[in-house]
């Protein structure tokens, strides 16, 4: 039974969870542990889990060990300890998805300026690209198919079930474990994570954000843009929302 006066952190990796300096990081982290009694810690990655898992075997940190783990851009959901499937989230999402990679990955095969990324994730189809003239074309093609089509750091490009993404994935876990959203802070750092403030949840973007992002949240009123970097611009957020321990 997760207690209602239990914050509920999720939170990008790159950039964000494992952004600034290895003091400040490490800093955050025993902070947080310290706290893990009120504390429920959710990853939101565009990373898969076998990444994810090998920070800890990182031994220059003591990264804590999330509660729940949603990877490859909000398209699988783990249970942190037992890192099996959280079905009920899960299913939704294979649902949406079907057989589809096939046909994903055919979609774009004769498009310039793509190199397929050398990952075998199960419900996404993932690129490299170049931002150009035919960018905009491109993630149209991909919506017209039935896909959603995310694109971060002018670099990734990815090809999702429709209707899926961090932030959708988030609602539906939150959902799933009866979580208020006054209970829980998101936070990011690239284009990958705006789907996360759209939720309406209280956000923060931390100081090195994305400058793409940075513009995207001008309008949404439940963001925080910290001037701080990485993990002092997560602490500085949840000081800003008043959920410091």
């Amino acid at each position: 039974m997760i207690k209602n006066n239990t914050l509920v952190l999720a939170t990008d990796l790159d950039g964000t969870f494992l952004g600034g300096s290895p003091q400040e990081r490490q800093e955050f982290y025993d902070y947080l542990e310290s706290h893990r009694d009120r504390l429920l810690l959710i990853f939101v990655t565009g990373r898969s889990l076998e990444f994810t898992l090998r920070l800890y075997d990182d031994k220059n940190f003591r990264i804590p060990r999330p509660d729940y783990i949603i990877g490859d851009v909000g398209t699988t959901v783990y249970e942190g300890k037992t890192l099996k499937p959280v079905a009920e989230v899960q299913n939704w999402i294979a649902n949406i998805w079907g057989n589809s990679s096939e046909f994903a990955q055919q979609l774009l095969v004769d498009e310039p300026g793509l190199t397929l990324q050398p990952l075998s994730p199960e419900y996404r189809v993932s690129y490299y690209y170049q931002p150009d003239q035919n960018q905009q074309r491109i993630i149209q093609k991909i919506q017209d198919a039935g896909f959603q089509c995310i694109t971060s750091a002018d670099k990734y490009l990815d090809i999702l079930p429709k209707g899926v993404a961090k932030g959708s994935t988030l609602l539906k876990l939150i959902d799933f474990l009866n979580l208020s959203p006054q209970q829980v802070i998101t936070s990011g750092d690239s284009l990958n994570d705006l789907p996360l403030f759209e939720t309406g949840l209280n956000s923060i973007a931390v100081g090195n954000s994305e400058l793409k992002l940075v513009e995207k949240i001008q309008t949404l009123k439940n963001v925080y843009y910290s001037d701080l970097p990485g993990v002092s611009g997560i602490l500085d957020g949840l000081q800003y929302y008043g959920k410091t321990f």
